[in-house]
Formats: structure tokens, sequence, C-alpha cells
């Protein structure tokens, strides 16, 4: 009998703990699995030895969302990635979540990863994704930066998908702020087929408002920003805040109210995704990221809770 011992689904764990936080970051998909402050848990994360539900935490790259049947056109040629998502015939969420990342230095506020992703079939380019999660005495900081390591103009997007919560408080009884115009419109596969500006209707989060019974899947643009560039997801339970902010390369927001997940996950949290471009973006050219031989490509993303009052 082997004595080996088997590491968890999600790999290493490597946890960093500063101002009164701690975050889990996983060898599996690079992503984050834990993020606490005070003690309360405010991601809804998983277990280190469960795969994450609905994508739970996960980097989504080198495209994030669905592409239509998988096919799209770059640089005059076509391609086709494996559909990933068969029931609804997509390619979905990129193909780094599933990869072993790569320790590169960690202290105690801060861990950096990476992962070299090679050319494949569907996506002939070659990159270096590194990622950085710090805890600063504002919360929790995200730095992605992607090189295009090979010869050829490689066309790039990405998002994250945490969910959060504030524990104590339904859904439904969270308020929720949304700094976009215009939302996605979807057919029946999750794909968009048009766009609507929101103009006060159900969709119009623009101004704090409570969720309610309101089903979310949806795809916000036409951002609204501060001063600094940055726009943030808000929700609030009247006592406590989480704002998850985004600079200005992240030109969208998604939230989902976690509906299609299963048992006690069903409409527990809010994944609040920052997305550099929409969905199907490979095959509308919207927002894709062009990143060149030998050029990086860098972005930022970030939670802070606060107590209201």
């Amino acid at each position: 009998m082997s004595n080996r011992t088997v590491p968890p689904l999600s790999g290493t764990q490597w946890t960093i703990a500063a101002h009164g936080q701690e975050a889990v970051v996983v060898e599996v998909g690079g992503g984050l699995r834990a993020y606490r402050a005070d003690g309360v848990d405010y991601l809804d994360g998983y277990a280190p030895d469960e795969l994450p539900p609905g994508s739970s935490g996960q980097v989504l790259a080198p495209w994030p969302s669905r592409i239509r049947d998988g096919r799209y056109t770059f640089g005059g040629a076509t391609h086709q990635l494996p559909l990933t998502e068969p029931a609804k015939h997509n390619a979905i969420h990129g193909l780094v979540a599933w990869q072993r990342w790569r320790l590169v230095e960690q202290t105690a506020d801060s861990v950096s990863i990476e992962l070299d992703l090679p050319a494949q079939v569907g996506y002939p380019w070659q990159l270096t994704l590194r990622t950085r999660y710090t805890l600063t005495a504002d919360g929790l900081r995200v730095d992605h930066e992607v090189t295009n390591i090979g010869a050829e103009a490689a066309p790039f997007g990405l998002a994250a998908h945490p969910y959060f919560r504030l524990p104590g408080t339904p859904l439904d009884d969270l308020t929720l702020t949304v700094p976009g115009r215009s939302r996605v419109l979807f057919d029946a596969r999750l794909l968009p087929i048009g766009a609507a500006k929101v103009n006060g209707g159900d969709h119009d989060f623009t101004a704090p408002r409570r969720i309610g019974a309101q089903v979310l899947d949806n795809a916000f643009g036409d951002i609204d920003r501060d001063a600094d560039g940055t726009s943030s997801v808000r929700i609030s339970d009247g006592t406590r805040t989480l704002r998850v902010w985004a600079d200005e390369t992240f030109k969208w927001w998604v939230v989902f109210t976690s509906d299609t997940l299963h048992g006690d996950r069903q409409r527990r949290a809010v994944a609040i995704e920052p997305q550099t471009c929409p969905p199907d973006a490979f095959r509308s050219g919207h927002d894709v990221i062009v990143i060149e031989p030998g050029a990086s490509w860098s972005a930022t993303w970030g939670v802070r809770v606060s107590l209201d009052g």
C-alpha cells in the first residue's frame, strides 16, 4: 500500500494574514478560496478538498464568460475551442481555472503566483500570467499581469469570479449598487443578442436598491467611474457594506445571484465579477485586449468591507 499523501483537490493552500484579515489562495486555478475580516467570512468559498462550485473565486482567462460554439476569428484565422459548456454548446471561462499555478513569492501579507499558458488548439498563443494577492489596511488587493511570450499578437480578456455575502443577512434583504448604465440582453444559451439601457427599470441599480426576489445574471456596461478611474459594485445590509472595486481596465461588471447553484448555495451569495470584456467578445471584438509579442498587460481590483454609519 502506498504511503503517498493525497493532495487536496485545490492543491497547495497559500494563506496570508494582516490587518485583521485572512485570505487563502489555491494552487489549482490560482483563485481565491477564502477571505475573512475580523473573523467574518465574507467570501462564499469552498473547502480545500472541494471543486469550486459555480467557478467560485476563479481567475477566468484568456477570456471570461462564453464564446458561442467555441468558434472565433482573429488575425484572419478561425479557431475552434473545446466546448466546455456542452449543454449550451459554448466554450466557457477560459483555460487557466484548472491549471496548477506555481508560487513566486510569499510574505505574511501577500502571495504572488504564476502560470505559463502554452499554445494549444483553439488558442495558439503563449502567455505568462502572474497574480498577486495583498492584504492592506484598506482590504484585499489583487494585481494581474500578463505577458505575451510568443511571436504573434494574442487576443485576451480576464475576469475574477468571487461570490460574496454578508453573513446573517439573506440575499433578498441586501441592498445592491451597480454603476452600469446598460446591460447585455441574452438568449437561452446566455449569449448576447443585444443591449439595453437600464433607464430606471428593473435592472437599474445605479442607486442603491434592495435585491428582493429579483433574479440576476447580468453583464453591465457603460460604467460610471470615480474621479480616480475606478468603479465599484456594493452590497449592504444597513450595518455593513462590502465594496468590490476595479480599475479602468475592467469595463464590465457581471452580477449573479447564484440561483442556478445547488443545495444550500442556491441564492446564498452574490457573484460580483469585474470583467474586461463582455460575453462572446472573441467573436464580436468588443473590448478584446490585444497583447503584442513581448508586451505585458496589467489590471487591479480589490475588496473593502466597512461599517455603515
